[in-house]
């Protein structure tokens, strides 16, 4: 049968801008796997996509007017159910063909087989392939039914008395298969092939489509659209750069601006826009937000990447006067301006410290106490954290930059624009007279806001946006607001990545578990004084001393410690995974959970590296041995070997290469290079391989076994130190 392309649109009020683009690519690609399904377009078929603010359309090429016929073979029922004895059909087999369309004269031909242990009948039909307008039927439902809108609509058709849902309502449905209409209907629309084109530019309205074929040029010429989302898209990338080099300044990229102008107009039209330059003394940051969020233009920079006081537009009309629609858009921009400059000014009036006594009318969470409250908890944190980094002078400066943060929230110009929390403070506290270091933190103490994104500047940044997300991660955890399957809704995994990202990529020397310990004790504590930071800065001097976690101080006990930290384990875990590591690379280093996350790129650069010796397969598979006997063991092991038991000459001989080892790793350990201390590990594949061939470890005498046991410990000790070697088996 002659395949004909296809043509497919829905004629709608204004759809949603940022949603216009997944709109256009789903309906597209629902459309064609029904139809596919249904054996309605071959495999190859090219598949077009449309979409405009007013319009849904997908254009496929090879479609058939009917599928081909299937061969089917069908399970009736046992053959001692369908026949008789004489081999005559049963009332329940008539019963069973007739439900089939078929009848008694094609019990001859019925095929008997054995399914499981029954003999089988089955019959074999030709089912007709199905037409093209009750397959485009059920594709269009299929595809309608599962566009991905947020929120539908309910409206009222025509006759007044039935509603139906949807994104927009709709009105209009074209449907040509070549230069046929195929007879659909949804939404309570027939289709037809008549399309609408500009509201005011078009040449003929409507547009009566000749075939598939001349949709697009059809729209373009006669109805002044351009239908095409990736062409309108291109179009305006083309005549705002124009338009920007005749200006002699510059663009910024905004994919995410770019795609939701192409979803508000048809035909565009790029224009430039002035306002005046007193308004370039509000931060940029303001007016470009303003310009982009609020009004939908492209801001302008110098050669010195300062924003000048131009702006693009896109119109949707293409008047020869375009003097009215630039003077209408500056008069618009001109007031939201305004705005942001009086915000401004009258911010400064007050000063950020003169605000943050504010901050305890602002409820922060209803289990976790107020903003003012929730600062206390992190000034604390902070200056723990300026103190373990840089002492008493960077955790002054931790305090008090973090005792600022969040008072610009009650600013104006963060309530008009929320997403300048962090900017407007950074501004505000230079204006107080802080110095830049602080400014900067304030201002930084959000970051990373998403992936990618760039860190603190400086260390008095990191302490206080390490004190801000763990607060929250332990504040969130202690009143068990744990995210759970794709729900996330205070975004932990992005703070606790954030954590991850500052404390590797800063190489911060601080052990992730007395640091969670430290500000669960925060959290738990209701009165935060200076007693009681000094207390724990002594303990966290102690720790110091005493090695660490880890190395003989204090573990993780607490409940919500261990919840938290295998939960930031798990984001750790996935983001290296992310990064290229594999599976069990990121096992064997984090199987150790080393506390010091700084480390981790190091230990993970020395697996990789020993996993290219020719030794590593047998030494991870010995280790697992080794391990997995260790297990076994119900009794203490002793740490010391005592070399007056060892009988055998391979005990000797493992212990001497051990006793090797040790000293060599050891000494490369202590000095951080992890890549040789595993390395030297070489050493041990013929000593260990020779001690499983010719010693029993578990002996029936009890002071040799627990002997052997206790230099397997030692071993297995010593292989381990940078990461769990026998996680690299297979």
């Amino acid at each position: 049968m002659t395949a004909k392309n296809l043509l497919v649109e829905l004629l709608v009020e204004e759809l949603p801008p940022k949603s216009l683009k997944q709109l256009g690519n789903s309906f597209a690609e629902l459309l064609t796997a029904s139809l596919k399904a249904q054996d309605l377009v071959t495999q190859n078929t090219e598949v077009t996509s449309y979409a405009s603010p007013r319009r849904l359309a997908v254009h496929l090429t090879h479609v058939v007017a009917q599928a081909a016929n299937k061969s089917v073979t069908q399970k009736l029922m046992p053959v001692n159910v369908g026949l008789d004895n004489n081999g005559h059909a049963t009332p329940p087999l008539l019963k069973k063909l007739a439900g089939l369309g078929a009848d008694a004269s094609v019990v001859p031909t019925l095929k008997k087989k054995i399914d499981g242990k029954a003999e089988v009948l089955f019959l074999d039909s030709i089912v007709p392939g199905i037409e093209l307008a009750n397959g485009l039927q059920t594709a269009l439902d299929e595809a309608i039914g599962k566009l991905p809108i947020p929120k539908v609509m309910t409206y009222q058709l025509a006759d007044g008395w039935q509603s139906v849902n949807f994104v927009r309502p709709a009105h209009g449905l074209v449907a040509l298969h070549g230069t046929e209409i195929v007879a659909v209907n949804s939404l309570g629309l027939i289709a037809g092939r008549e399309t609408q084109g500009h509201r005011f530019e078009a040449s003929v309205n409507p547009v009566q489509l000749k075939d598939a074929d001349s949709y697009a040029q059809q729209l373009a010429t006669e109805g002044a659209v351009i239908a095409s989302f990736a062409a309108r898209r291109a179009e305006i990338n083309d005549q705002i750069t124009t338009a920007a080099k005749k200006e002699n300044l510059t663009l910024i990229e905004d994919d995410n601006l770019l795609d939701e102008v192409t979803a508000l107009v048809e035909h565009p039209n790029v224009l430039v826009g002035t306002f005046e330059s007193e308004f370039l003394d509000v931060p940029h940051e303001c007016l470009i937000l303003t310009m982009k969020a609020n009004q939908k233009y492209f801001p302008l920079f110098d050669a010195q990447e300062k924003l000048a006081n131009k702006f693009l537009l896109v119109s949707n009309i293409r008047p020869i006067d375009t003097s009215h629609v630039v003077h209408g858009n500056e008069r618009v921009i001109r007031s939201r301006l305004a705005d942001a400059k009086f915000f401004y000014d009258q911010d400064r009036k007050k000063t950020l410290a003169s605000r943050v006594s504010d901050l305890d009318k602002v409820v922060y969470h209803n289990k976790l106490g107020t903003q003012g409250e929730r600062i206390q908890r992190v000034c604390a944190i902070a200056q723990l954290i300026g103190l373990q980094l840089g002492g008493e002078i960077l955790a002054k400066e931790a305090y008090a930059a973090a005792n600022l943060a969040k008072a610009d929230l009650l600013t104006e110009m963060v309530g008009e624009f929320p997403e300048l929390q962090g900017t407007m403070g950074h501004y505000y506290a230079l204006h107080d007279g802080h110095s830049e270091t602080i400014a900067h933190a304030i201002e930084d103490h959000y970051k990373p806001r998403f992936a990618g994104d760039t860190l603190p500047r400086n260390r008095v940044g990191i302490c206080v946006a390490l004190a801000d997300k763990l607060e929250t991660l332990a504040g969130l955890f202690s009143i068990k607001q744990i995210p759970t399957g794709d729900k996330d809704p205070f975004a932990l995994r992005r703070h606790a990545l954030g954590v991850i990202r500052m404390l590797i990529e800063k190489e911060l020397p601080l052990k992730l578990n007395e640091l969670i310990q430290q500000v669960i004790e925060i959290i738990k504590d209701k009165e935060i004084s200076e007693q009681w930071v000094k207390r724990m800065s002594d303990e966290i001097k102690r720790s110091e001393k005493s090695g660490g976690v880890g190395h003989g101080s204090r573990q993780v006990a607490d409940e919500v410690s261990e919840q938290l930290f295998a939960f930031i384990f798990e984001r750790l875990a996935g983001n290296l995974r992310d990064q290229g590591y594999s599976p069990q690379e990121v096992d064997a280093v984090l199987s150790l959970r080393p506390q010091n996350l700084s480390e981790i790129p190091k230990r993970l650069a020395a697996v990789r590296a020993f996993t290219d010796l020719p030794e590593a397969i047998s030494l991870a598979a010995a280790n697992k041995r080794v391990g997995n006997i260790l297990k076994k063991v119900n009794t203490d092991i002793s740490n010391k070997v005592s070399v007056n038991l060892l009988q055998e000459p391979a005990e000797h001989a493992l212990l001497q290469a051990l006793d090797s080892v040790y000293s060599q790793a050891d000494k490369t350990f202590s000095a951080g290079d992890y890549t040789e201390s595993l390395q030297i590990l070489a050493a041990l594949k013929s000593p260990i391989d020779t001690f499983f061939d010719n010693v029993m470890v578990n002996a029936e005498d009890t002071s040799l076994r627990n002997n052997r046991l206790a230099l397997l410990a030692q071993l297995h000790q010593t292989m381990n130190r940078v990461a769990d070697i026998s996680k690299l088996a297979t």
